[in-house]
């Protein structure tokens, strides 16, 4: 993870990462949970089951390239595949292909598992032998 990140940005960039994220995993577990509340074929039943997993780890921050890139499959499959609102499954695989490209932020478990953590040495002893 460290390696697609120089940084995991923060201040006001982190801050507008942070709600990205909770808006898109917020949309994504309410519609995938509102489609499985019925009893819809095994194909929709498959990716919304996806998406639902796919919303809480957005909103947690944790392997937002993986999961941003798979919602971004998804929501392009559904655009080309099924009738409904390709608007709105545009616009969201568009954001969540943006977040994989950008990065989860300060704000998110990513950052704490892969960020650039500070290690300080221990000073070093001088020896006591005369050279």
């Amino acid at each position: 993870m460290r390696r697609l990140y120089s940084t995991f940005a923060g201040g006001w960039p982190g801050t507008g990462l942070l709600l990205l994220r909770l808006v898109i995993g917020c949309v994504l577990v309410m519609r995938a949970s509102f489609r499985l509340w019925g009893d819809p074929p095994l194909n929709i039943t498959i990716s919304a089951a996806l998406l639902l997993v796919a919303g809480f780890l957005l909103m947690l921050g944790l392997w937002t390239p993986i999961v941003g890139t798979s919602v971004a499959v998804i929501e392009a499959w559904k655009v080309l595949t099924l009738p409904g609102d390709r608007w709105l499954w545009l616009l969201l695989g568009t954001v969540s292909c943006a977040l994989a490209m950008l990065g989860p932020g300060r704000w998110s478990i990513d950052a704490r598992l892969f960020g650039w953590k500070r290690v300080e040495a221990p000073p070093r002893k001088r020896s006591s032998i005369p050279r």
